[in-house]
């Protein structure tokens, strides 16, 4: 469950003459090889959840020793690329929120980093490339992905505009870096994945692909919006919103299904999805709670959302809901809610903590059986995760982690209907959790909603593969939402 080793093959001789070039020995990381875009260097990566550490060799040498690029500082998380005689340096080094540096080839040592992009206030860095006289910048800045791109003649920083109040972008595969033009992409909840190339002199855009969406769909049909919903605690959450403009009215009569994962600082960005269509046709509302726990807003909306501060996670998706239900978008008896993973997790705590609030829940592959997994050191991941939810070894961090784990807190009272999905070659969430989870709540619960549990025999984490089994999973869950609101 660990990738840890790199090894060396020369083309045309037997694997059996491999050579194992670097072993990676702490448990809590993995490493991972690419080579640097000036193509100079081959790179081998280890890193963690707090910690990185690079090496690097002459690509026109690959039987030299790894040169170690800096020493791993717990906490020093960082990444690099090298183009021309630099390296350049994404960082945290006394920067919260990442700040780009560079380092020459003779001297990598952290001491000797330059800065080239101080840390910026309220902007997250999330990803950079460099070109010859331009440096492209991935930023997130109030909830929603910048892409920036600064001049380095002339200093000067420009931003593309999306002319949407909700949507993701990223900077895409772009393999040389003497160029004019570079490959960027675009989505949102409404306007399928694009692909365009964007001029770094003339700001020239040109689209070069556009996902195919079946049956003449039409973006103009649907409404994006963008709420900022004000939580318990003062904070203000961002809020992702679609729907059909003449099949949905906010009349407080429509089903709505929110979403969010927050964890890991993910940010679960507002793009396309084109099988949602049927689900807003039908008269729903999609939306997502950027809730703690990602990064939307910067690294700081991350550390309040892990450790002892998880509660804010479950909170910010309570008080999303009940945002939507004061505003008129939907009603209790209306509102679906989903979420897979650790979003299981905290599907599995916000039905524990608010379940006459949701008419429907669905929990795909979720780790509800927080204690006992994280007592579990003989389980490979547990020990990479304690930076994440805390060693519960320690008295503190057990008594808040039994405080909200989902299995722990089942009670006697009435749930929303549940459909719960499992993946029996699971590797990550076992498919026994969710199991013993359902099995806790069918000896609890008062009501008689839906209490489904699907366990599928073929499929991982990631849920049915394959082009048409996952859209049968994808239905199967469509299905059970558009039956359990239908009455209400």
């Amino acid at each position: 469950m660990r990738s840890f080793q790199v090894w060396r093959h020369q083309l045309g001789d037997s694997s059996e003459k491999d050579v194992l070039v670097y072993e990676e020995k702490d448990e809590t990381f993995y490493c991972y090889v690419y080579t640097s875009k000036s193509g100079k260097y081959v790179i081998i990566g280890s890193s963690q959840t707090l910690t990185d550490e690079y090496r690097f060799i002459d690509s026109t040498k690959p039987h030299d020793e790894f040169q170690l690029f800096d020493q791993r500082v717990r906490g020093l998380e960082y990444d690099i690329d090298h183009i021309d005689d630099l390296f350049y340096i994404r960082t945290n080094l006394e920067a919260e929120n990442f700040r780009l540096m560079s380092a020459t080839e003779k001297k990598t040592s952290r001491s000797e980093w330059r800065e080239v992009l101080p840390q910026r206030d309220g902007i997250h860095l999330n990803d950079f490339e460099v070109f010859q006289e331009f440096i492209v910048l991935e930023d997130q800045e109030n909830g929603l992905i910048k892409l920036r791109i600064i001049n380095q003649q002339e200093g000067t920083i420009d931003e593309i505009e999306f002319g949407e109040p909700t949507y993701t972008a990223w900077i895409d595969v772009n393999l040389e870096s003497n160029v004019d033009w570079v490959r960027l992409g675009f989505s949102s909840l409404k306007t399928p994945e694009t692909l365009f190339e964007y001029n770094l002199r003339t700001k020239e855009r040109r689209t070069l692909k556009r996902q195919t969406v079946l049956n003449d769909y039409d973006p103009s049909d649907y409404v994006t919006e963008r709420h900022m919903v004000v939580a318990r605690d003062g904070l203000s959450v961002p809020l992702s919103i679609v729907y059909k403009e003449n099949a949905f009215s906010k009349d407080g009569n429509h089903p709505l299904l929110l979403y969010a994962y927050g964890a890991y600082g993910y940010s679960s960005e507002p793009s396309f999805r084109g099988s949602r269509i049927s689900l807003l046709d039908r008269g729903f509302a999609f939306a997502i709670a950027h809730v703690r726990g990602g990064q939307e807003m910067g690294r700081a909306w991350y550390e309040s959302g892990k450790l002892m501060n998880k509660k804010n996670t479950f909170n910010d998706f309570i008080d999303c809901a009940e945002y939507l239900i004061t505003k008129n978008y939907t009603s209790r008896g209306k509102l679906c809610a989903s979420g897979a993973s650790a979003g299981g997790l905290l599907m599995g705590a916000i039905v524990n903590e608010r379940p006459e609030l949701f008419a429907s829940v669905i929990a795909e592959v979720p780790w509800v059986d927080c204690v006992t997994t994280m007592l579990d050191q003989s389980i490979p991941l547990t020990t990479a995760e304690f930076d994440e939810w805390g060693d519960p070894s320690q008295k503190a961090v057990f008594e808040y982690m039994l405080s909200y784990s989902p299995y722990d807190n089942v009670k006697a009272t009435d749930y929303p209907n549940m459909l719960v999905i499992a993946g029996f070659n699971d590797s990550q969430v076992q498919y026994w959790e969710p199991a013993k989870w359902v099995a806790r709540l069918r000896s609890k619960k008062t009501d008689n909603n839906l209490l489904l549990l699907k366990t599928n025999f073929d499929s991982g984490h990631g849920g049915a593969s394959g082009r048409f089994d996952k859209y049968r999973e994808l239905a199967m869950e469509y299905a059970f939402l558009i039956h359990t609101v239908s009455n209400n």
